[in-house]
């Protein structure tokens, strides 16, 4: 697909949900980006912002099949990824997939179900794959999960497992609607109508093909040695506790390439890793200060390349 065709597809999609998802645009154009990158994408907030209505939407206009699960205390593995039955009438076992098996999934509310469950999804969003009693079963492609949580402050919530808080290519926080916007969402009963009318815009070959039509955004020798330099800031210093590794950067990569296709640039800027670093690095980041104040200090030290 010509890079040309990918960014007016791209904008299409963000303009689109854009239609349900009032007063978000760079929220949604980051959604978008995540999608395009082959990441996962982890939406933190407060019931009732419109994390769900995203997801919904993003179903709706891809035309890949979808699949809400609602986390709750007492999922189990098995729940979600699948389980064999013995069928007698063939005198054999055979595995009959689970709700992971989607192209697209809501994980709804993923903080509050136990972390050995949680951890059951380490190896799809890793590998597009998981593995039951000793055999391997691949995902469809694409395979885009996102998933909704709570504030870690709320009743029944466990926090996410390291290692799959790094399987989520970006973070992003909803917020409440301006004045405005909220007013015109009571005023026109915005929600499950507004959702039905989106028309599909998609197909799961084209979402391949746009993912593939990423690479074409070129990344400059400058523009890698800052990413680097961002890092290596992460390592060196004392303030960060956990640091950056090399598939956060990776990832970040991959999204800032997706972001330029979003916004019709074939390469990356630096403002594109500055804007994309709060949502990219806070969650994957730990130290003496809070993650934003760690970001905001490692974005105000390292020097940006003119």
């Amino acid at each position: 697909m010509k890079f040309e065709e990918a960014h007016e597809k791209a904008q299409q999609f963000v303009e689109t949900i854009g239609q349900c998802v009032l007063g978000k645009q760079e929220t949604v154009s980051a959604a978008v980006a995540c999608l395009l990158s082959r990441g996962h994408l982890l939406l933190e907030d407060v019931p009732g912002v419109g994390k769900t209505t995203l997801a919904r939407a993003f179903s709706r206009i891809l035309g890949c099949s979808f699949q809400r699960i609602q986390f709750t205390s007492d999922l189990l593995p098995s729940d979600l990824l699948g389980v064999s039955v013995f069928v007698p009438q063939k005198g054999e076992f055979q595995f009959r997939p689970g709700p992971l098996f989607h192209q697209i999934i809501l994980a709804d509310e993923l903080n509050r179900t136990p972390p050995k469950t949680q951890s059951a999804m380490l190896e799809a969003m890793a590998e597009g794959q998981v593995s039951v009693e000793n055999a391997i079963h691949t995902l469809p492609k694409p395979f885009f999960v996102i998933a909704t949580e709570n504030p870690h402050d709320f009743h029944g919530t466990y926090p996410l497992p390291e290692g799959q808080l790094d399987r989520f290519a970006l973070r992003l926080r909803m917020g409440y609607p301006d004045p405005d916007t909220e007013r015109l969402i009571l005023r026109d009963h915005l929600g499950q109508e507004q959702l039905d009318r989106l028309p599909v815009l998609s197909s799961p070959e084209e979402i391949l093909a746009l993912q593939d039509a990423v690479d074409q955004v070129k990344v400059s020798d400058a523009l890698l040695d800052y990413l680097l330099a961002l890092v290596d800031y992460t390592r060196k210093s004392p303030q960060f506790l956990k640091k950056i590794s090399t598939r956060a950067a990776k990832s970040l990569l991959k999204v800032a390439q997706s972001w330029a296709m979003v916004h019709g640039r074939a390469y990356v800027l630096p403002d594109d890793l500055q804007q994309l670093i709060p949502l990219a690095w806070v969650h994957r980041v730990q130290g003496a200060k809070d993650p934003e104040s760690l970001i905001e200090e490692l974005l105000s030290t390292v020097p940006v390349p003119i």
